[in-house]
């Protein structure tokens, strides 16, 4: 394997599409592991991954540190629907993702979330933007 982030993204995504509370509220469909702008709502996109390659290990295994930016987009409708699924996010990836396609998960750090308002008040969009960061290990 050459890139960690994408082994790690398909992780985070089996972890989403896993959980009951976050499919309560998004179609699964529409949990997405590409970078896009929704073309529906609501939505879970992983986007932008980062690698940061830290080295070996014993058993010709390698090392690397992986930043994932997860955005969740929603319509407000009042209900604060964005933050009910971010919530949901957060629960099924409180403690990680599983190990998963060749990786495993050494090192998990607690999501980050921000939200923001659409930069289009006409569309009355909510955007989520959460950041996840594991080192992970996988045999070359």
């Amino acid at each position: 394997m050459l890139d960690p982030a994408l082994a790690f993204r398909t992780a985070v995504r089996a972890a989403l599409v896993a959980s009951p509370a976050v499919a309560a509220l998004v179609n699964l469909d529409l949990i997405r592991d590409r970078p896009t702008r929704p073309d529906k709502l609501p939505s879970v996109i992983l986007a932008d991954a980062q690698t940061e390659y830290l080295g070996v290990a014993a058993g010709s295994q390698r090392l690397a540190r992986v930043t994932l930016t997860l955005h969740v987009w929603a319509q407000e409708d009042g209900a604060d629907t964005a933050r009910q699924i971010g919530a949901a996010v957060y629960q099924a990836l409180e403690f990680g993702p599983a190990d998963a396609a060749g990786v495993v998960v050494d090192e998990w750090h607690r999501p980050r979330m921000v939200w923001l308002r659409d930069p289009k008040p006409e569309l009355t969009l909510t955007h989520g933007v959460m950041t996840l960061e594991a080192v992970v290990r996988w045999r070359v």
